[in-house]
């Protein structure tokens, strides 16, 4: 059974930093695409940065150049540093795994496995 738990979210003003963390269980974290994904209310859950067995990383414009995701193997736990925040990155964060064969990274619906999320909110 395949358990992500995340945690690290919180509050933080605009400018500052957070990392979030996840923890998997029942998976490697290096065996396929791992993902971070936010919600923000009234707003589809969208992809943040993804990265591909242990080493390929991608991410959306929004975040690029200021997060970013990474992993420990011997942990088993997948990060996602987050510096110069913006009220805008507010949201619900998630963490995802296994990106099914054939789909897109950025596609929420392509990855099998979730956590229960995590808030980060963001003040100017």
């Amino acid at each position: 059974q395949v358990q992500l738990v995340e945690s690290g979210g919180g509050s933080a003003q605009a400018g500052g930093s957070l990392s979030l963390s996840c923890a998997a269980s029942g998976y490697i974290v290096s065996a396929n695409w791992m993902g971070w994904f936010r919600q923000a209310p009234g707003k589809e859950r969208e992809a943040v940065a993804v990265i591909g067995y242990g080493s390929n990383t991608i991410y959306t414009d929004p975040v690029k150049g200021r997060f970013t995701i990474s992993l420990d193997n011997a942990k088993n736990t997948v990060y996602l540093q987050m510096n110069s925040l913006k009220p805008e990155d507010t949201a619900m964060y998630f963490c995802a795994a296994y990106l099914q064969y054939g789909g897109t990274w950025y596609n929420r619906n392509d990855f099998r496995y979730w956590g229960q999320g995590t808030q980060v909110t963001v003040s100017s």
